[in-house]
């Protein structure tokens, strides 16, 4: 593609990336943010580099499981009752994509960018010296009953025949004898996922933005777009509170913010934000070797060097920026379940950020069907951190028009 400016839009885990793999193909990047770079829904969460979530959530048996959750009054899902077409017709594609072929052909594209993004990220660590408390632990599942915890283990044949991404079973005092945090008899077992790894999300962004630094890429913060300055068939400029941006490229990394935009970029997103929280604590004194996922209750245990982080939920409630005291309490209740020390004092954050979720689980990054020098890279679900390196890498060769990495067709809007 013609042209050397390239302005990527947000500055998440996702933006940062783009502006990085673009400039290590010789671009001129402005990067910019409503808010701060790395503030957004990268910056609380979990940060596991979660290379098993390979199955998305669109599954056989997924649509009856949210419905009886939605009865749930502590239920990790909810759905905020409203008037509100595209989020009906998320649901409806959601409910349509949730049977076998779909979920395989979910699972085999994630996959495909989850082994990208890990050879990445190695090389990314060593090229760049990034600090940021990565650790190479694994990631522990933990089972409340016996029976989801055998109803698991075809999960596990599935992914080890399939993905080649097998885990170790522990049962029952194993499991405590494993992880020695956890308290006896209070699950029935665990799926140990050795592959896994996790950060503190944060300090990646902080880095890596010292990376960017020292290439040259210009961030700007706190510079909204207000609107995309076009014909129909190209993009000229962004119109931003900061005046208007020229450029030859323009890369939309907007996370769940993407359909606010669907006029300026003239077609739709499918996308709806899916609201999660996150507290952050002292390391407790018998703390967690390893990050664990309680499966039933969906809630997420990071040790991580500097701190101590719950998080959970799944809540569609459109845009609603406040903080339930009631899903704070959830996250501590759920770890009391099944751990010595499950939380600690003082809590120096309560957080929660938005995911960007698709109804098939498949990020998009693509070229937008009506103009042909803006590109997409949005959608990630619960995978942002996880597949960052892998979609900037691609959307850099998707703006040089070079063979891609892995195959592109996956990702298109035009599955949509």
């Amino acid at each position: 593609m013609s042209g050397d400016r390239v302005v990527v839009v947000g500055g998440g885990a996702i933006g940062t990336s783009c502006a990085y793999y673009l400039a290590k193909s010789g671009f001129q990047v402005t990067l910019i943010d409503q808010d701060r770079q790395g503030a957004g829904a990268t910056a609380g969460n979990c940060g596991l580099m979660a290379y098993s979530h390979i199955l998305p959530l669109c599954a056989p048996g997924a649509v009856k499981k949210a419905l009886k959750a939605i009865g749930w009054r502590n239920s990790a899902f909810s759905i905020k009752p409203r008037f509100d077409p595209a989020l009906w017709s998320w649901l409806l594609h959601f409910a349509r994509c949730s049977n076998k072929d779909a979920m395989l052909a979910s699972a085999r594209a994630r996959a495909a960018l989850i082994e990208s993004s890990s050879a990445l990220y190695r090389q990314l660590f060593a090229e760049e010296q990034i600090d940021c408390e990565h650790e190479e632990r694994g990631c522990l599942f933990i089972f409340k009953t016996q029976q989801e915890m055998d109803h698991y283990a075809e999960t596990d044949r599935f992914l080890s025949d399939v993905f080649n991404v097998p885990a170790s079973r522990y049962d029952g005092d194993a499991l405590v004898e494993f992880e020695p945090a956890c308290k006896p008899g209070a699950a029935a077992g665990g799926w140990m996922y050795e592959q896994d790894e996790h950060v503190r999300p944060e300090a990646l962004l902080r880095s890596w933005r010292l990376v960017l630094d020292r290439m040259g890429v210009t961030i700007l913060e706190h510079c909204e777009v207000k609107r995309i300055v076009r014909n129909e068939k190209a993009a000229f400029a962004v119109a931003t509170s900061n005046g208007e941006i020229s450029a030859d490229v323009f890369v939309m990394a907007t996370g769940a913010w993407t359909p606010l935009l669907n006029k300026e970029l003239a077609c739709r997103v499918p996308i709806q934000p899916g609201k999660g929280y996150s507290i952050t604590m002292p390391r407790p004194e018998r703390c967690p070797k390893v990050p664990i996922i309680f499966h039933e209750d969906k809630v997420v245990v990071t040790p991580m060097q500097s701190a101590y982080r719950l998080g959970s939920t799944m809540e569609f409630a459109g845009y609603d920026d406040s903080i339930r005291k009631r899903r704070i309490e959830r996250l501590k209740t759920c770890a009391a379940k099944y751990l010595h020390e499950p939380y600690t004092e003082p809590v120096s954050e309560e957080w929660f950020g938005w995911r960007p979720m698709t109804y098939d689980g498949v990020p998009i990054i693509s070229r937008t069907p009506a103009l042909h020098n803006v590109f997409i890279a949005a959608g990630h679900n619960m995978l942002g951190l996880t597949l960052a390196p892998a979609t900037g890498k691609l959307i850099a060769e998707m703006v040089t028009e070079a063979p891609t990495h892995v195959d592109a067709k996956p990702f298109s809007m035009s599955r949509f």
